[in-house]
């Protein structure tokens, strides 16, 4: 006869059905609290392939003369202070982990293949009503990124929507530039932070970072991962610190739009994309194709639609 006060539902289920389990949780720091359930669990969850981190504290600059990468860091590593109350050794012993780092914290697993990073929050500064999302993604350098922005939306249009085009095609140039080099710079200062997770974890498949209010997005896929580990990430010259991967020259195409109305009767004004590429290598997704699938549904990818339609301008610019 079964004593049913002795049995544990659990320890009935086979070890691959708990790592579906462990798999469907994903998040790092629930899982890692399960590690103190019992023996069985702590050698079990090591062992889970799919992996979420959420990192949720943000901490204010101490000084508003702080480096991107500075305030990077503080937001970053601060806000994971208190998860991981063990030493742990790393993998490459000629490169010193920062304590409670991403990288140090997947040290406590063993077979990741799809992990997500969420940030706090964006990174770009820009003016009050103005919106930009870009979506980046990375293999050793930038293989591509596709931004988009627009000064605001409303559900009615100021008079004479055409007035002042040509105007606002000229003079707003330098801040659609503006909005290019700053996606740019912090995508490249996000996927620097990520060398050390990549060559940690051979198997890893899919790595996606992203911020809590959806501005930007950091991509890497399988082969990406791979070109990474083989050259190692590239590093703008004279960057003592090495705080990001070096951009290389790029060719932009640019398209703009006033005002521009989508669906609902919404208008956006400003509506500018842009795709950006490597000036070397060969572009085998068009434009169309890249932008559509970079944003999802929604407003974001209506205006892509719209914009797609419009005149595109070249621009080039070296690396950096």
């Amino acid at each position: 006869m079964i004593d049913c006060k002795k049995m544990d539902g659990f320890d009935q289920l086979p070890d691959s059905l708990i790592l579906l389990i462990f798999n469907s949780v994903s998040d790092i720091k629930s899982l890692i609290r399960c590690r103190a359930v019992s023996k069985r669990f702590n050698s079990i969850v090591p062992q889970t392939e799919s992996l979420s981190l959420t990192v949720d504290r943000v901490i204010s600059p101490e000084s508003e003369s702080d480096s991107l990468l500075v305030t990077f860091l503080k937001i970053f590593f601060k806000s994971l202070n208190d998860l991981l109350s063990t030493s742990i050794k790393p993998h490459n012993p000629t490169r010193t982990l920062v304590q409670n780092s991403p990288a140090q914290i997947l040290t406590k697993f063993d077979r990741v293949r799809n992990l997500r990073i969420e940030l706090p929050a964006g990174d770009l500064t820009l003016d009050k009503g103005v919106s930009v999302k870009w979506r980046a993604e990375f293999g050793r350098s930038l293989k591509s990124c596709v931004i988009i922005g627009f000064k605001s939306a409303s559900t009615t249009a100021s008079e004479n929507p055409g007035e002042g085009a040509e105007i606002d095609i000229v003079g707003g140039l330098k801040t659609r530039v503006m909005w290019t080099i700053s996606a740019l710079i912090v995508a490249s200062a996000k996927h620097f932070m990520l060398e050390d997770v990549v060559r940690q974890h051979e198997e890893m498949e899919s790595l996606v970072l992203i911020d809590r209010e959806g501005e930007g997005t950091v991509v890497m896929d399988k082969e990406g991962m791979r070109e990474c580990r083989l050259g190692g990430a590239h590093v703008s010259e004279g960057q003592w610190d090495r705080s990001r991967t070096m951009v290389p020259s790029v060719k932009m195409r640019m398209r703009h739009e006033p005002k521009l109305m989508l669906k609902a009767g919404v208008w956006v004004e400003g509506a500018t994309l842009v795709v950006v590429r490597p000036s070397e290598g060969k572009d085998d997704v068009d434009d169309g194709e890249l932008a559509l699938g970079a944003f999802g549904d929604g407003i974001y990818r209506e205006a892509v639609q719209e914009l797609l339609k419009s005149r595109s301008y070249m621009l080039e610019m070296n690396s950096f």
